[in-house]
């Protein structure tokens, strides 16, 4: 069983004590008031982290007691819920805030729990509270909602909360806004779709085509049925950005006069220089080959990524105002660092990784680098390299290596790595694409000789690697050289990783690793300004994280020229939001949609193996994606009572409406910041002709908290609702107000055909999820019954 961890205790005897040691540098600190609801939690540890200390604020007597007075009531945080259901004047004047408070748990709770704790009591949702944080789940930080499509009985009914980024965004390198646009597609807004996504990643087309995806293999649909095609619907709005690139991709309204050099037209370097033209500076990429567009143009084979795709990117780029510089080296005759530095405002380096690593054998030199191969076809040789061909590596380079050779006629082309097949750092489909056309993989295999005769190559010989990394994950292959396998072969292909060639570099620039040493958040180097990203930071990666940097890069650059310090871009704009709509049509078994892939035998070197999709099918795919947030409810009995009352919480920094006191954020119900406390609950006297009730609907009499609540306060004339408060408990992330209920009602009688309608009102826009459909009839039977109870 969890036991509690140890933590330094410390007791408040003032507010000002309080406040100064909650915001204590260094240390995370809990308040700890009735102790009902935090000491289970740390208990169980079902939070990510731990309390460094608690701050026991009960000895401060300031906080407790109920006054009333003409303005109304007054009551302390630290005021039990034995006295407030108790209390003669609550009974009186305000009713359903007693008759809320007798309805938490049992009379032992209510002697020790507090009206502030009540109220800013953490989620009740079992996958929250599990013991040891089992489920790391989206409102403690972590990427999914296990509710969703898990055990979701008593889980909200009108919607979720975005409080973290789901798994789809969070794991993309760019943060992509997946669900947002998805959304948007469901609407039938593909423009404002294709905006979304140009937010953070400027070449969907480019990405849609060649990108791992990480955001399919964190979406939560993929322990239901399958992931979202996020790859086909992304390639989908990158055709349609190009196909009209003018509306798209356009100049900017207003120029800075600023200049930045780019070096570099790789997806790192095409990135910044996109978004810093966006902000109006003028940009210039250089690039030391014929064509922009870097390993998208030279490296991508053509049947991944066509080169027409690629030249109508850059293409649009250029429409934008980027200048492009081709054919010029930096650290050649043409240009040197320390002159785009004296020519420019700021430089971004973006030079990629095009050096071959070497294997450091005899004879290495027989063979040849795939980087240099697939190069050559890019520009059109049409040559096997050889009737027997080895590829020496296991990655997304390596097997596009072997499949440009097999298409260009090689008899045999084997493929041999470090890796154990289940390791081996290439996609799955790719490797499945190797095998379809008759590549041999030999996994858990390392070149140990070079084999020649008369100064030719004839093959490898190769030993059985049983490790690649060692217990600290460092790279350090470990072999069995009596396991030994001859590979005969006329060709052997390097395809083991790609290093920076930073000649340019000099003495100024810093250089760790045989990388540039760049900031993680702002791509700054040391020299104040010059930024680097990409390859060129990170050694061999991905496209899109490239992108990510070129535009973490362009964003602090932008702020430097705007007179500010290079600021860090934000992982996900917007990701906070209270309530987003759960996509209900989404929460049945359905097949992803599948693009056609080529037969086998009908793939070539220059035409595209997979094929687009149409809008249509786009559509229907944007309809499976849930629109993750959590779907935890508000499980406090008094928040809906004191919302219904028009009441106001005062804290430590400030005075909140209730309506806007309760949220839904990480590991809290509140808008509190960390070291923010509730002080006081203010109640305004109710009119005249007042009758208020509170009903809750739970399993057990005692202990249980509601399933649903709802709470009423109606201003009569005789039997005639002059006006209404109606909030709903327990059915949201956050406590319900009616609204529309509230303006039904203005007018009405109190009558049953009137209660029937208000309660039809009550569920329009209900989002039920698989298990708690039961909770809508819950909503209306409890409005009926406080409807025509108020006519007694």
């Amino acid at each position: 069983m969890p036991a509690l961890r140890q933590f330094a205790h410390v007791a408040a005897t003032s507010i000002p004590e309080a406040v100064r040691l909650c915001a204590g540098r260094g240390k995370k600190a809990a308040i700890v008031a009735g102790g009902t609801d935090l000491l289970g939690v740390l208990k169980d540890g079902i939070h990510p982290g731990y309390p460094d200390v608690l701050v026991d604020i009960k000895p401060i007597a300031a906080l407790r007691g109920v006054k009333d007075d003409r303005r109304g009531l007054r009551i302390g945080a630290l005021t039990t819920l034995r006295e407030i259901a108790g209390h003669k004047v609550v009974n009186e004047l305000y009713p359903v805030l007693a008759q809320a408070a007798r309805a938490v748990a049992s009379p032992q709770i209510r002697n020790m729990g507090t009206i502030g704790g009540n109220l800013c009591q953490e989620p009740r949702c079992w996958y929250y509270r599990t013991p040891d944080n089992l489920f790391n789940c989206l409102r403690k930080g972590g990427d999914r909602c296990g509710a969703v499509l898990g055990e979701n009985r008593y889980h909200s009914i009108f919607g979720a909360a975005r409080t973290a980024i789901p798994g789809c965004a969070k794991n993309c390198p760019a943060h992509v806004r997946i669900p947002l646009y998805l959304e948007k597609i469901r609407r039938g807004e593909i423009d404002a779709a294709a905006r979304l996504i140009l937010e953070s990643n400027p070449m969907p087309a480019i990405t849609g085509r060649v990108c791992p995806h990480f955001c399919q293999s964190h979406c939560i649909r993929r322990g239901f049925d399958e992931a979202v095609s996020t790859r086909a619907v992304e390639r989908r709005l990158g055709d349609h950005v190009l196909a009209h690139a003018a509306t798209f991709m356009r100049p900017p309204a207003r120029e800075t006069g600023k200049r930045v050099a780019v070096v570099g037209a790789g997806p790192g370097g095409l990135a910044a220089a996109c978004f810093l033209r966006r902000a109006g500076h003028l940009v210039t990429v250089f690039d030391k080959m014929p064509e922009a567009g870097g390993m998208l143009r030279y490296c991508i084979p053509a049947y991944r990524l066509p080169k027409e795709v690629v030249r109508r990117q850059v293409q649009a780029f250029a429409r934008m105002g980027i200048k492009f510089e081709r054919g010029v080296e930096i650290g050649g005759k043409k240009a040197t660092l320390a002159g785009l530095r004296k020519g420019f405002d700021f430089v971004f380096l973006a030079t990629g990784a095009w050096r071959q690593k070497t294997l450091g054998i005899e004879h290495e030199e027989l063979m040849r680098p795939g980087l240099d191969f697939l190069v050559d076809v890019s520009r059109g040789r049409r040559e096997a390299p050889g009737q027997k061909v080895l590829v020496i590596g296991g990655g997304s380079v390596a097997v596009d290596v072997a499949l440009s050779a097999r298409r260009l006629g090689a008899r045999e082309v084997t493929m041999a790595c470090l890796e154990t097949r289940d390791a081996m750092p290439a996609l799955p489909e790719e490797l499945e694409m190797a095998i379809e056309e008759k590549v041999e993989i030999l996994p858990s295999w390392g070149p140990h000789r070079v084999l020649c005769r008369d100064g030719s190559l004839t093959g490898i010989e190769l030993v059985r690697c049983t490790s690649v990394f060692d217990r600290e994950g460092r790279f350090r292959p470990v072999f069995d050289p009596s396991v030994k396998k001859t590979v005969n072969a006329d060709c052997v292909l390097l395809a083991i990783g790609q290093g920076a060639d930073l000649a340019y570099a000099g003495r100024s620039l810093a250089v760790r690793g045989g990388v540039i040493a760049a900031d993680k958040d702002t791509q700054a180097t040391n020299l104040p300004d010059v930024f680097a990203g990409g390859e060129a930071v990170t050694g061999a990666s991905t496209v899109i994280a490239a992108i990510a940097a070129g535009r973490r890069a362009a964003l602090a650059i932008d702020a430097a020229l705007r007179g500010g310090r290079a600021a860090a871009a934000t992982a996900a704009p917007g990701a906070a939001e209270t309530r987003v709509d759960v996509n209900v049509e989404a929460l049945v078994e359905t097949k992803a949609i599948q693009a056609t892939v080529r037969a086998p035998l009908a793939r070539a070197i220059d035409a595209e193996d997979v094929s687009g999709v149409d809008l249509r099918a786009v559509e229907a795919e944007s309809r499976r994606c849930l629109n993750c947030g959590c779907v935890a409810v508000n499980a406090s009995d008094l928040a809906p009572a004191l919302l219904a009352l028009d009441a106001t919480i005062k804290t430590t920094r400030r005075t909140i409406a209730a309506g806007d006191f309760f949220g839904a954020g990480l590991m809290t119900t509140t808008a509190l910041a960390p070291d923010e406390i509730v002080t006081e609950i203010r109640i305004p006297v109710p009119p005249p002709g007042n009758v208020q009730g509170y009903q809750k609907f739970r399993i057990r009499n005692s202990i249980d908290f509601p399933i649903v609540g709802v709470a009423t306060v109606f201003t009569l004339k005789g039997t005639t609702i002059k006006d209404a408060r109606v909030v709903l408990g327990a059915v949201a992330p956050v406590p319900l107000r009616a609204r529309e209920v509230e303006r039904f009602l203005a007018g009405k009688t109190l009558c049953e055909e009137t209660a029937e309608a208000a309660g039809t009102i009550a569920v329009r826009g209900v989002q039920p999820l698989g298990g708690n459909k039961f909770k809508i009839q819950i909503v209306k039977a409890l409005l009926k019954k406080a409807i025509l109870g108020s006519a007694a």
